[in-house]
């Protein structure tokens, strides 16, 4: 579901699948219908289970302090589809997607796609037109088959590995980890975050396949930890304030500053420490009133992220969940996870079609004292203990605009 798709497909009567159909020869038809847009651009391309977000972030923040221009290519939505094309910052304005649609009417896609590769279209022809220097394009999901799997980028980036999308990528890290390290291209560099010895071992055989010289994270670059983080790798950089809390985040920094240099992009150390020092991702772990969070650890490997990140902040305090997940994840694990910190648990119920029922949540709950409340009476007020509302995106959405 991608909120406001419908509005345009409806205006430029233009009909795609909501299904997902994993492939490539739709897209590239359609692509060859429009001309290509995609071969035009200065791409850097992510996947990964976690952190392709805060990722792609760290690297748009680290362009825009340099003077670079940005384009970024996400999923889900925060609000609508206009989010998930970014420029510069900033949503694609209505009219400047309306006259992407003109295009893609004008070249007689309707039919031919599903709506995440109608999108994938829409964002290419959409940072054509714009032309910033830089494109930063995240998978929908895996790699191989995604529809962004269509570009020759300047660098590949592997953020992390963990189980998710079983029924489409595999049910285990090695097949998982084949899926993602599908984005690698020929004689092209790769990036891996901290990834298992299991799936690190996929990737590398996926990139002497290819040719493609690899930069690990641990082994390569790093961060180091001192009176003053500094990021060790292609180049250096002191970090002196970095504002995404949590170690996990420190490893998607030292990630994307990687990427960039091996994309070849100039950085210099004042810039690179202003942008770390201000960026932040909404939904990750984001503070909202005092002594209230929330983020979109959504799956087991987010949570086990979130609770460190708890942990290095509020070292022996316990933490009053608030949950809300959709129906597709691994809900029972992901709250066993968040289970030892926790004093209780609210489960959250959401206006979604996929949105789990707080009561199906509850009843895996390992811990006795929860409660079940709609999302409507979910108060963001200042508390006197540590509240974090952790889960689907679309949950914090809600929770945002209706408050």
């Amino acid at each position: 579901m991608i909120p406001k798709l419908e509005e345009y497909k409806k205006q430029f009567d233009i009909e795609s699948d909501d299904a997902i159909i994993p492939g490539l020869d739709a897209i590239e038809e359609a692509l060859a219908a429009v001309l290509n847009p995609e071969k035009d651009l200065r791409i850097i391309h992510v996947a990964g289970t976690n952190g392709k977000g805060s990722t792609i972030a760290v690297m748009e923040a680290v362009l825009r302090a340099h003077g670079f221009t940005t384009g970024v290519f996400s999923s889900p939505a925060i609000l609508d589809i206009h989010d998930q094309i970014r420029i510069n910052g900033q949503p694609i304005k209505p009219d400047e997607l309306a006259y992407v649609f003109e295009e893609m009417e004008a070249a007689g896609l309707s039919g031919l796609l599903t709506d995440f590769e109608l999108l994938t279209v829409a964002a290419f022809l959409a940072f054509r037109n714009a032309a910033p220097d830089y494109i930063l394009l995240e998978t929908g999901m895996g790699g191989k088959f995604d529809s962004t799997n269509v570009v020759t980028p300047l660098v590949s980036v592997i953020t992390s590995i963990a189980l998710d999308h079983t029924g489409f990528l595999g049910d285990t890290i090695e097949r998982i980890t084949s899926h993602k390290a599908g984005i690698i291209k020929p004689h092209i560099p790769v990036v891996i975050g901290d990834v298992t010895d299991e799936a690190r071992d996929v990737i590398i055989a996926q990139a002497k396949q290819t040719k493609s010289l690899v930069r690990v994270y641990g082994e390569n670059f790093y961060m180091e930890v001192g009176d003053v983080e500094t990021y060790r790798g292609m180049s250096t950089f002191e970090l002196p304030t970095r504002q995404m809390k949590g170690p996990h985040q420190a490893i998607n920094h030292a990630v994307a500053l990687e990427a960039l240099s091996l994309a070849g992009v100039p950085l210099k150390q004042r810039e690179v420490a202003r942008a770390i020092a201000a960026v932040q991702l909404p939904y990750r772990f984001q503070k909202i009133a005092e002594n209230v969070y929330i983020d979109g650890a959504h799956n087991p490997a987010a949570a086990a992220m979130l609770v460190r990140t708890i942990e290095e902040q509020f070292p022996g305090e316990k933490v009053d969940w608030i949950v809300g997940m959709l129906n597709t994840k691994d809900y029972e694990k992901t709250l066993k996870i968040l289970t030892p910190l926790a004093n209780s648990f609210t489960f959250v119920d959401f206006p979604h079609p996929q949105a789990a029922k707080a009561q199906d949540l509850q009843a895996v709950c390992p811990v006795e004292n929860s409660c079940i409340l709609s999302s409507r009476d979910i108060e963001l007020t200042a508390q006197q203990t540590v509240h974090v509302i952790v889960g689907s995106l679309y949950l914090l959405n809600d929770l945002l605009h209706e408050n």
